[in-house]
């Protein structure tokens, strides 16, 4: 497994600061780095603790949506009106016109195969037709190809963008990867202030410069991950609306100087998406996509929405992995993607 040093190091040559956070006993990991092998990539996979317990917070985070939908295989036969009644309740759960439509011809194409009879039969044939849909999403997120793999995080503000890297960052330490963070969220009021608490209960170092520019902050982090022999580092920017291009320049920046401390990276552009705002986060995947090329997503506070078929939607009109998704506050509640958990937890 990854080699995890705690070391104090010395000035850095930038103008940036380097804080060296205390050694302490790390928490028990909720997701570990696997064996690194000659023939494949160490990737990031889930152990407890308990999966199940984490499945039971998602059935409940998504019942809202689920119920809408699971009200049309209640007291019904297989009809016209039952697939226009499931047409709405897809919509409605922001599943999107075009992924509602591919589910329904596929549904109704494994009703005939199947000669199902029963509402309850069709119910779990459409658990089987969006879990494959949203099976090319299911992708495990791999660290160890490179050293630093180098990870830069985008999104909105208020989508829980430095909590989610805050949360990975303790999982992967726990997981005894060597992380080092860039605060490179420099605009926003106590950016700096909340990753450096995150930094100090994973127990990893954090690049800071108050007020300084995000750019050079994050070419700092870089090179020295580099010269420190670190297997992760994570670049916070500050939240951007994708309509504020000015803004989303900055970001195109960011990513530009990143390369030029490391030309192959970043080796992940992450964006981070609140659930709750249903086809609005398809908007932003793609905008973000299209102006950073996106490697994977972060999908937060699925916990209480109305509005969880968004991943449909995500599935069928850009398929980007979604590496974690997260269900609450705690360590724990962000946990990795898996289609067919989704699908039943959505559905069932």
């Amino acid at each position: 497994m990854f080699s995890f040093f705690k070391k104090k190091f010395g000035g850095s040559a930038s103008a940036s600061e380097t804080t060296p956070v205390p050694s302490q006993q790390a928490p028990a990991p909720a997701v570990a780095a696997a064996e690194l092998q000659s023939n494949a990539e160490p990737v990031i996979t889930p152990i407890e603790p308990p999966r199940k317990t984490w499945l039971d917070k998602l059935r409940q985070g998504l019942r809202k949506t689920g119920s809408s939908i699971a009200q049309v295989f209640i007291g019904t036969q297989i009809d016209d009106a039952l697939y226009e009644e499931l047409e709405a309740a897809l919509l409605m759960a922001d599943a999107g016109v075009k992924a509602t439509q591919f589910l329904l011809d596929d549904l109704k194409r494994r009703v005939k195969e199947a000669k199902a009879t029963e509402p309850a039969a069709v119910r779990g044939l459409l658990i089987d037709a969006l879990a494959e849909l949203l099976q090319p999403l299911q992708k495990p997120l791999a660290i160890g190809a490179t050293q630093p793999t180098v990870m830069m995080v985008v999104g909105v503000n208020g989508a829980g963008k430095t909590t989610s890297i805050g949360k990975l960052t303790r999982h992967l330490a726990a997981a005894d990867a060597k992380v080092l963070l860039a605060a490179a969220d420099t605009f926003r009021a106590a950016a700096r202030e909340q990753l450096s608490v995150w930094a100090d209960r994973a127990q990893v170092e954090i690049v800071s410069q108050e007020g300084g520019d995000p750019s050079a902050v994050t070419f700092d982090a870089v090179v020295a991950g580099k010269a420190r022999g670190c297997d992760v580092v994570i670049a916070d920017t500050a939240g951007r609306l994708p309509t504020q291009l000015h803004l989303m320049e900055e970001l195109k920046k960011i990513k530009r100087v990143i390369a030029k401390a490391e030309a192959s990276a970043p080796h992940e552009v992450l964006l981070v998406v609140d659930g709750n705002t249903g086809q609005n986060a398809l908007n932003q995947v793609k905008a973000f996509d299209d102006a950073l090329g996106l490697t994977g997503l972060i999908i937060t506070k699925l916990d209480g929405t109305a509005k969880g078929g968004v991943l449909a939607a995500i599935a069928r009109e850009r398929a980007i992995p979604v590496y974690f998704i997260g269900v609450g506050e705690k360590l724990e509640d962000l946990q990795t993607f898996d289609a067919r958990e989704f699908a039943q937890a959505l559905l069932e």
